[in-house]
């Protein structure tokens, strides 16, 4: 169980956007452990300040934008969906409101992970990354990080959390009062999923990838910007949920910035609908992925409409048409 810590007096400049990559949040770990503390109100506003300073300007950057992500469904809700869990609502869908945004989506600043994966393992960074608890979720809820690295969970709400990592007998349920933190190394390669007894909804995914270089979290348009210290060859990978989304792309940045042309397309619209219809009937196609889904159902389609009768074609010569009934 960790002890409470004071905010650090910095400025929070209003017009700018969080950043919640590795050098952004190593330099607040830095920033809130300075114990300078100030009025209990700033505490917030202190650390936002910190995440906001971002020593990646001057590296070279992978630009890009996703699509598709609307499509994307938090597990939590999935299991939401179980009635065995009665999860009730009395919430209804209402008619004025465009079906676009009456599906539930992603958040995605904290939710997609854009990774650039290097050819070779890459070390993780000296100082600790932080991770903020509070309000039902982790901000980030997915990262991805080097084997190695040391994450500091803060928790921001006013009432203790019991984190653990499922199956992990290194990160067990411990308490951690308002304002304390926790400290976890991740041990070797592998995705990971934090819970927390005191919130069950509350879930996070720490992937640990060795050849990971640097990581970005995209705006609310899908738009991202992956800060490179050295120029080279990278992969460019979205992660959601603990689990690679969407396409891998291949690019050689050199000494300016390198735009993806084409956007990241995470899950198409077929998919979706017959993954959700998979999902509903509760069959064994549920449990298949989305995209062999698909194709076995164009394929039944198809081969339903050549069996089909075709009622326009003409009966053969050697069977003549039955005489209608007399009528009396």
């Amino acid at each position: 169980m960790g002890q409470p810590i004071g905010p650090c007096r910095a400025g929070l400049p209003l017009d700018a956007a969080l950043d919640y990559g590795l050098a952004a949040m190593t330099g607040a770990i830095e920033c809130i452990t300075r114990r300078s503390c100030g009025r209990a109100s700033l505490g917030l506003l202190s650390l936002l300040g910190c995440l906001l300073v971002s020593p990646s300007a001057s590296a070279q950057h992978v630009r890009g934008k996703l699509e598709g992500y609307r499509l994307l469904q938090n597990p939590v809700w999935l299991d939401a969906r179980d009635p065995k869990r009665h999860g009730y609502s009395f919430r209804e869908p209402v008619p004025t409101v465009r079906a676009e945004f009456r599906r539930m989506y992603p958040h995605i600043p904290k939710e997609i992970c854009v990774v650039a994966l290097a050819a070779t393992p890459q070390k993780p960074p000296a100082t600790a990354v932080l991770v903020r608890v509070g309000g039902g979720r982790t901000t980030p809820v997915t990262m991805v990080v080097a084997p190695g690295t040391k994450l500091t969970f803060q928790n921001t709400d006013p009432f203790k959390h019991r984190l653990y990592a499922v199956g992990l007998k290194t990160f067990t349920a411990s308490d951690t009062l308002q304002g304390a933190t926790r400290e976890w190394t991740v041990p070797e390669a592998g995705a990971f999923e934090i819970r927390d007894e005191s919130a069950p909804s509350l879930r996070m995914w720490v992937v640990a990838e060795p050849t990971v270089a640097a990581i970005a979290y995209p705006s609310l348009k899908g738009e991202f910007a992956v800060p490179l210290e050295a120029p080279g060859d990278y992969r460019i990978q979205a992660f959601f949920s603990g689990k690679r989304v969407g396409p891998e792309v291949p690019v050689t940045v050199a000494a300016a910035d390198f735009d993806i042309k084409t956007p990241l397309r995470l899950v198409s619209e077929k998919q979706a609908a017959k993954a959700a219809k998979d999902d509903a009937e509760g069959g064994e196609g549920s449990k298949a992925p989305a995209a062999d889904a698909s194709a076995d159902a164009a394929k039944q389609e198809g081969a339903e409409q050549k069996a089909a009768p075709d009622a326009s074609a003409e009966p053969p010569a050697d069977k003549k048409p039955e005489p209608a009934p007399e009528q009396k």
